[in-house]
């Protein structure tokens, strides 16, 4: 099945998800994503019917009403968008200006799509104020509205009436995780780009976020976090600490920009860590699997 795609968003883990999965357990019966930003994992996780039911969840809460707009009401949010699509033609560059600003206005879902749409490498980028202040590819007029409609069906059909949608801090969200369920993070405040993530208004503190995976670890929580990598030589980053007791494994992520860019050939992997409890519901092939990716280790 074709994977759906309407919202073009930059650090979407749309390419590693079906690595990802592989490190589901057979018996998980709800995904939790609580930093779910376009919620690929959990497309995938569908597509795949790794699960039945999922937790989507992020502290950017026009995009969840985003994403619960395409799963609960697919016509409408396409028809709105076909609507502005059409709107801006001849007059593409204004038009966006307009919307963006009406967005930050009014915050509503179809106008969000078409920012997005249109925005340069599909970048969500917040101002410290909490502006979207992202900028038009003026080159694109964002995806056509029959394609649009496509992915936006398509996606619905896969999650609707399987998903509970929230816009939560992620430790909130740890309190409602139980042993039966798989949660897969993906933070945006590490990663390999290492510099500030302007998808978001505040930072994660290291800190807090260790002190919340032992709360996770004291309740035999399955979990799987992206969070730190290296592109060529240069590790961004910090490891999580040893006596989480982490199963660490590097994925390669392909050729990074930056470096496509410069006509370099460095390839940068994503770290992908596993917890102790989920180590102990993988199938007995787990060691097969896993030792097919680099730097397996116990950390």
């Amino acid at each position: 099945m074709k994977t759906p795609q309407p919202i073009p968003y930059q650090g979407s883990k749309r390419i590693l998800a079906p690595t990802i999965l592989n490190f589901f357990p057979d018996d998980a019966k709800r995904l939790i994503e609580p930093f779910a930003g376009s919620a690929a994992v959990s497309i995938a996780a569908a597509i795949k019917n790794k699960v039945s039911s999922f937790l989507i969840n992020d502290v950017n809460e026009p995009l969840i009403k985003l994403i619960k707009e395409i799963v609960e009401n697919p016509v409408e949010l396409s028809d709105k968008y076909e609507r502005l699509w059409q709107s801006q033609l001849g007059n593409e560059k204004s038009f966006f200006i307009e919307q963006r600003a009406k967005f930050n206005e009014t915050k509503e879902p179809h106008i969000f799509l078409y920012v997005l749409a249109r925005c340069i490498k599909g970048a969500v980028r917040y101002n410290s104020e909490g502006v979207f202040n992202q900028s038009a590819d003026n080159r694109r007029r964002g995806k056509r509205p029959e394609n649009m409609r496509k992915d936006v069906y398509l996606l619905s059909s896969l999650l609707k009436n399987k998903v509970k949608f929230q816009s939560l801090d992620y430790s909130e969200i740890f309190k409602s995780c139980t042993p039966n369920d798989i949660v897969y993070m993906d933070p945006p405040y590490q990663g390999t780009s290492g510099t500030k993530d302007h998808r978001y208004l505040s930072g994660l503190k290291y800190e807090d976020f260790v002190k919340n995976l032992r709360y996770l670890n004291d309740n035999s929580i399955s979990y799987l976090i992206s969070y730190d990598g290296k592109t060529g030589d240069k590790t961004y980053g910090i490891d999580l600490p040893k006596d989480l007791n982490l199963h660490k494994i590097m994925i390669e992520a392909g050729r990074s920009t930056q470096s496509t860019l410069l006509g370099n050939k460095e390839i940068t992997f994503e770290s992908l860590y596993l917890s102790e409890s989920l180590m102990q519901r993988l199938p007995n092939n787990a060691p097969v699997v896993l030792s097919k990716y680099k730097q397996l280790e116990l950390i």
